[in-house]
């Protein structure tokens, strides 16, 4: 009877040990020191630190290509090679400043963009270009200075975000687009649940074809100058884009890739990838499948070089952290140092958090104007 007893008190503690060893597993498990030791692992095959300034160019145009298979716009160039944008025009209202226009222009063959392009009074010749994205807005015409509630009105007020009427202000014809996934261009399921964006659905049904949002926001601003340059006074030789948070990204991303914008201002977001969107939650649109194996957000910025770049942040955003901006952009002036284009790589620093700061953008643009 000892002997039963001993074999059945035995197997109860063999029994309990892997429960017991899974729960210490569980209490051990480190998700930032896993992810810190991913991040150290990771390719970063194009960082530009160990760059030769003689090597520059040959540096810009292999990550190009590596850029641009990874953001998908490869195979959009190569599925819409044929491809000319075109667009419809809806309504115009006259303003005291400027003419405030409505278009749907296409931008895929199913993929008709709203836009919202401002003229100014009296314009004589061509003029600038302006593309204003926006980021996670419910409401889409917000950059064009339409306010559907008081909150819009507080956005405009307290952060800047009519940027596209501070642009036709300057002097400058702006196109004011939807951003793919908000607005009229969201999933009929979105519309119907009333979110405010389309962003996971665009993800995961682009990831499944070798396509990333970020990507088809970017070929989305290429076809927009494809079509302004086509159908609108404008100057090819000054195409200026700013936007800011989710619109700060399209317009590094879109500068990157487009040489034919010359001056690029990203608001709220230039920083560093793993210091932001790899340790902040944030939107899924965001990510681009294996980007650190390509380098930081810093040499992404550096295939903008030497075109003039001017990053726009708050000190206080906390979601672009201030020391992470700061480093990011330590990096990318070495980039433009080896361009000898030091003076046309700059940061403002915004006294508060995350939203646009006009006081650090039109002052450089009209500087560096052609």
């Amino acid at each position: 009877m000892k002997m039963k007893y001993f074999w059945v008190f035995a197997l109860m503690i063999i029994g309990a040990l892997p429960v017991m060893k899974a729960q210490n597993v569980q209490s051990d498990f480190d998700w930032q020191a896993r992810f810190d030791r991913l991040y150290d692992e990771a390719a970063m095959r194009y960082h530009f630190e160990s760059v030769q300034p003689k090597d520059v160019v040959a540096w810009q145009k292999a990550l190009l290509g590596e850029l641009k298979q990874s953001l998908g716009v490869t195979q959009i160039e190569k599925s819409l090679a044929d491809f000319k944008p075109y667009g419809k025009f809806l309504n115009r209202e006259e303003l005291d400043d400027f003419i405030r226009e409505r278009w749907i222009i296409w931008t895929e063959p199913d993929v008709p963009l709203p836009c919202v392009i401002l003229r100014p009074k009296n314009i004589k010749g061509k003029t600038p270009l302006v593309i204003t994205p926006h980021g996670h807005n419910a409401n889409t015409e917000l950059y064009a200075g339409v306010c559907i509630n008081a909150n819009d009105s507080a956005l405009i007020r307290d952060g800047e975000r009519d940027i596209a009427v501070q642009a036709v202000k300057e002097g400058y014809i702006t196109i004011s687009p939807t951003t793919r996934g908000f607005g009229n261009t969201r999933h009929p399921r979105e519309i119907s649940s009333k979110e405010g964006h389309s962003c996971r659905t665009l993800l995961v049904n682009d990831l499944l074809v070798g396509r990333t949002p970020i990507g088809d926001r970017v070929w989305d601003m290429m076809k927009l100058i494809d079509y302004a340059l086509e159908s609108l006074p404008v100057d090819g030789k000054n195409i200026i884009m700013t936007g800011t948070s989710g619109g700060g990204t399209t317009t590094l991303f879109a500068s990157a890739v487009d040489p034919r914008i010359t001056i690029s201002a990203p608001s709220a977001y230039f920083c560093t990838f793993k210091g932001s969107i790899g340790t902040i939650i944030h939107c899924e649109c965001n990510y681009i499948p294996g980007i650190l194996n390509l380098g930081e957000m810093s040499d992404i910025a550096g295939l903008i070089a030497p075109r003039p770049f001017h990053a726009i942040t708050g000190i206080k955003d906390d979601i672009f952290p201030i020391e992470e901006t700061r480093k990011a952009f330590g990096e990318l002036k070495q980039i433009y140092k080896a361009f000898g284009a030091e003076k046309d790589c700059q940061l403002f620093e915004g006294q508060g958090g995350h939203r646009y700061y006009k006081a650090g953008v039109w002052k450089f643009v009209k500087a560096h104007l052609k």
